[in-house]
């Protein structure tokens, strides 16, 4: 009878410890979804705009932010949106983009996603032209001077949706411009100096960065990347490139330098890489070190 007893005590302890952990499990659950519920998601179209919106955000607990496209995605001229895309800005609050036309599926994610805040990088920088087509660029933070107003224009937006962070985003913006701006100077001190300012662009992605440097783009190879020349236009190239005697060709890393490499075989032009920063390193560090390989390269190239 006694054995019985103490087997029944056993049991009931077992079964509250139970209870408890099952209580405590659920309570936890509880506690993460809450918590996840209070962060403020923001989500990026690509790259340039992730490591921007990635230093205005530093250090803010309740703020996170994902980039929608993969870190191998370049320019969005023509990106499709995925039904992963799609389930990814379904859980955001923020959608930062570019705006000036690249992200061409803005109409589609209005239309699927009506409470979806848009914060757009791009609202009131002076737009250039393409000489080709009449069509608004869109690459604007290959500038660096444009690439601080977008980083003050994500943040101001993000204030007004966000305004328990407001002053967070402010100090962030600020710190960051700074660096930029530090960035700026360095870059103008060497290349202002620069006798050669002709150079020949893979594709339309420098006007702002050439605008920048007062560098004179006098050809470019493909109008937009994947879509090769046509024979008369890789002739007329080379042809100019022999005729103003151009030293350096410029391909980009995330595409093919296969027309570029045709160019440089018959003129003897070197070819070096020009970084528009469409990928890199996923980190806050990552468009400046960008523009510190260019630095070297448009050194090398322009001497």
């Amino acid at each position: 009878m006694k054995q019985i007893r103490v087997c029944s005590l056993l049991i009931l302890i077992l079964a509250v410890m139970c209870g408890c952990t099952i209580n405590s499990s659920v309570k936890n659950e509880d506690l993460k979804n809450a918590e996840a519920a209070k962060k403020v998601k923001i989500i990026t179209s690509f790259y340039p705009m992730y490591i921007s919106t990635l230093n205005i955000t530093k250090d803010i607990p309740d703020v996170e932010v994902v980039n929608m496209t993969k870190p191998q995605t370049g320019c969005l001229h023509d990106y499709q949106i995925t039904p992963e895309d799609i389930k990814t800005l379904e859980t955001a609050k923020v959608f930062v983009v570019n705006g000036a036309g690249m992200e061409s599926f803005m109409d589609e994610i209005i239309k699927q996603q009506s409470n979806l805040k848009i914060v757009e990088a791009s609202k009131g920088i002076e737009l250039i032209k393409n000489e080709s087509d009449g069509e608004e660029n869109p690459h604007l933070w290959v500038s660096i001077s444009n690439a601080i107003k977008q980083v003050r224009n994500i943040a101001e937006q993000l204030a007004v949706i966000d305004s328990k962070n407001a002053e967070k985003y402010k100090v962030n913006a600020d710190l960051y411009i700074s660096k930029l701006e530090k960035e700026k100077d360095k870059m103008h001190s060497i290349l202002d100096g620069m006798k050669n300012r002709d150079i020949i662009t893979f594709h339309e992605a420098f006007p702002y960065f050439a605008k920048e440097f007062n560098l004179n783009i006098i050809g470019i190879i493909e109008r937009e990347p994947g879509s090769e020349p046509s024979a008369g236009e890789l002739a007329a190239t080379i042809e100019k490139v022999k005729t103003l005697k151009v030293k350096a060709l410029f391909a980009e890393p995330q595409y093919s330098a296969k027309a570029v490499e045709t160019i440089a075989r018959e003129t003897g032009a070197k070819v070096y890489a020009l970084d528009p920063a469409v990928t890199g390193e996923m980190n806050a560090d990552g468009y400046i070190n960008i523009m510190d390989k260019n630095l070297e390269v448009l050194q090398k190239a322009l001497k």
